[in-house]
């Protein structure tokens, strides 16, 4: 049956702007929202734009993408503030926060701090099912800039660019990657001579041109999904749910019958970063058991609370901490991103339709869900890739149960047009292969997408 549906909504999205609901509308009202003026650490000022746009538009008018700044996290931990100008077809991304190594010579010394620009263009005809949708599509050429003296470029794969979807409040798909060598730091080589390097095509990546400054926002119970990996453990991943509740201060407590036993997104009270409109929370936990546990210290949560369709979307980063320094050494490198959503009951139907986003397997993938069956498809030609069932019985609130259609199980959370999904295996043919080595694990799978197409 979810063959036919898939066949019949493909053809409905083949012929409906791929981005004209990223903010939650539908295609002939794509539910603008009021985005931001801002950048970077004067991300406070909230305005409208200076004009609304068309009903039938695929996404902002190139003035207000080129004048909004959006803010968001990556699968790389990092906390990434991303500036697009489509007329001048440019980018200009800050690294606000960052575990990725800057230099070969030096895991310590990371891009943190980092501005790079470059330039733009529009995916190739045929990339996508029409040529309105690859106007709201970016690719992200190589990026230069300069940190402490050093010049930096990013990594650059032409047959899988970072490539950024534009559209009302969100802005989603992938951020420029990087080489991972611990091989290149001496003493890297010599705690971990069997991690073999590691080349990233993009790291996923979602942002808000609108963000919550108040901490109180976050107040009540969640569902969270979590997706981590450890370079030193020769890039080990692992993915969890968390149920967690926060008070009107940002203080994390484990909700009642959770299935986990601390907090997962955070270790301490939430406190506004100095780097701009997000908040920080030092000695972060950890869902990957450290190699060595005396020394895993120093990683830090950031919490983005994007604003999207008059919701809360909290996306939290782990950004891995490294001191090479022999006195004070440190090995906390465990990083990525979560996705959280309310603790609220879903009902079979109420998230229904088509959605694109990017995953663990460094690839751009559609999902489409329609009640209990749902499917994943590649973009340009909507065409199934593999299949999984969601169950509503949901023994904690707004957390759907998903089994693959080898059975591997995992979770659904969904919230103000995005929706973050886990299974513990195996999905679509595993890790693009630029973006594996011998040594990576294609389990578990974890992405989230923005809504293309309601049902």
């Amino acid at each position: 049956m979810l063959e036919s549906i898939v066949r019949c909504v493909a053809l409905a999205a083949a012929a409906t702007p791929l981005l004209v609901a990223c903010g939650g509308g539908n295609a002939s009202d794509p539910a603008p929202i009021t985005p931001a003026q801002c950048s970077g650490s004067t991300c406070t000022n909230q305005g409208a734009p200076t004009s609304q746009p068309a009903a039938t538009a695929l996404c902002p008018a190139d003035a207000d993408i080129a004048k909004n700044t959006y803010l968001g996290g990556a699968g790389s931990g990092e906390v990434v503030s991303l500036n697009i100008d489509p007329t001048k077809m440019t980018y200009t991304l800050t690294y606000l926060a960052s575990p990725i190594p800057a230099q070969s010579s030096s895991v310590s010394a990371t891009r943190a701090g980092l501005t790079v620009t470059g330039a733009v263009q529009h995916p190739p005809s045929g990339a996508l099912p029409t040529a309105a949708q690859i106007a709201c599509a970016f690719q992200l050429q190589a990026g230069t800039g300069t940190l402490n003296g050093n010049s930096y470029t990013t990594a650059y794969n032409a047959d899988n660019p970072p490539t950024i979807y534009v559209g009302y409040g969100v802005a989603g798909g992938g951020i420029p990657g990087a080489t991972v060598n611990l091989q290149g730091d001496s003493l890297a080589a010599l705690l971990f001579p069997n991690v073999q390097s590691r080349t990233f095509d993009f790291y996923p990546f979602l942002a808000f041109s609108s963000v919550s400054t108040n901490i109180a926002d976050l107040q009540g119970n969640w569902n969270a999904l979590l997706y981590h990996i450890v370079p030193t453990q020769s890039f080990a991943a692992a993915a969890t749910t968390a149920q967690e509740t926060y008070d009107a201060s940002g203080n994390c407590s484990v909700t009642s019958g959770a299935t986990n036993t601390q907090c997962d997104t955070s270790s301490s009270q939430w406190a506004t970063d100095p780097n701009g409109s997000y908040f920080t929370s030092s000695n972060a936990p950890h869902i990957i058991t450290p190699q060595f546990s005396g020394l895993a210290t120093g990683g830090a949560s950031h919490l983005i609370l994007g604003k999207l369709n008059g919701k809360i979307v909290p996306v939290v980063v782990r950004t891995g901490y490294v001191n090479e320094n022999l006195l004070t050494i440190a090995i906390d490198d465990e990083s990525g991103i979560a996705m959280m959503a309310p603790a609220t009951s879903l009902t079979s139907g109420s998230f229904d339709g088509s959605y694109i986003g990017a995953d663990s397997n460094f690839a751009y993938t559609a999902t489409l869900i329609n009640g209990q069956t749902a499917g994943f498809l590649k973009p340009s030609t909507m065409t199934t890739q593999s299949t999984f069932t969601l169950d509503y019985t949901q023994t904690h609130p707004g957390l759907i149960g998903a089994t693959d259609n080898n059975g591997n199980a995992g979770n659904v959370i969904a919230v103000g047009g995005l929706y973050g999904i886990f299974l513990n295996g195996e999905e679509n043919g595993g890790v693009t292969s630029t973006s594996a080595n011998s040594q990576t694990s294609n389990s578990p799978y974890f992405g989230v997408g923005a809504l293309i197409q309601p049902q």
